[in-house]
């Protein structure tokens, strides 16, 4: 789907971190491919608004497969009655893997937004934070932010596309928001989870857009 984009349509930028680039410590699969056609669709100035999440975790966090002894990194587990797929330590604040990617010039970013700082909550999506220990998924404050400034519409693009990109653009309709996923400005964790994600992306009505222009 061809999209252009209005002044009621945000850019969602996912987790363009160091950490998720091949030779960091969650590699996406081809994540650095993406790192120049992201710079170049900001330098466009085509989106009035443009929210980059910044994945936060503390040293310890919940889902490092190393706060949880004798488990080993991607396997599954249940934590508060939900599964949930440990990580090798990854984004831990402060650290170099966890800063914005230097390739792209993130002054066009009017909202940057840190998530997963809670150290007993994973959070995937730029909407809501994971399932916590009460079932509840917190919101992080981004749906108001963009409703306040009159967004509709979001676009949604980085890392990965299979995790975190997926939940906020899955969010992001739950929300009342029309969304897109620009898939070539997306990478999974690894090939193996496109054909899911775009089951789910159909799933909810989210489209696979393509810029126009």
């Amino acid at each position: 789907m061809s999209f252009a984009t209005s002044e009621r349509t945000a850019l969602l930028v996912v987790d363009m971190q160091p950490d998720f680039m091949p030779g960091g410590a969650l590699a996406c699969h081809e994540g650095d491919a993406i790192v120049a056609g992201i710079d170049r669709l900001l330098r466009t100035r085509r989106f009035r608004h443009v929210a980059a999440t910044q994945d936060w975790h503390p040293a310890g966090h919940v889902s490092f497969a190393s706060s949880h002894p004798g488990t080993q990194p991607f396997q599954q587990i249940a934590l508060y009655g939900q599964p949930q797929t440990l990580w090798p330590d990854h984004c831990v604040q402060g650290t170099p893997g966890a800063a914005l990617h230097p390739g792209i010039d993130w002054s066009m970013a009017d909202l940057i937004l840190r998530k997963g700082s809670d150290p007993h909550v994973d959070s995937y999506s730029g909407f809501r934070e994971n399932h916590d220990r009460h079932g509840a998924r917190p919101a992080t404050g981004l749906a108001g932010w963009l409703r306040e400034r009159g967004v509709e519409e979001v676009l949604v693009c980085g890392l990965a596309r299979d995790v975190c990109v997926l939940w906020t653009a899955q969010d992001a309709v739950a929300a009342g928001f029309r969304a897109g996923l620009l898939w070539e400005l997306s990478r999974p964790v690894t090939p193996a989870g496109d054909e899911p994600t775009r089951a789910a992306l159909a799933a909810q009505g989210i489209a696979l857009v393509h810029l126009d222009g």
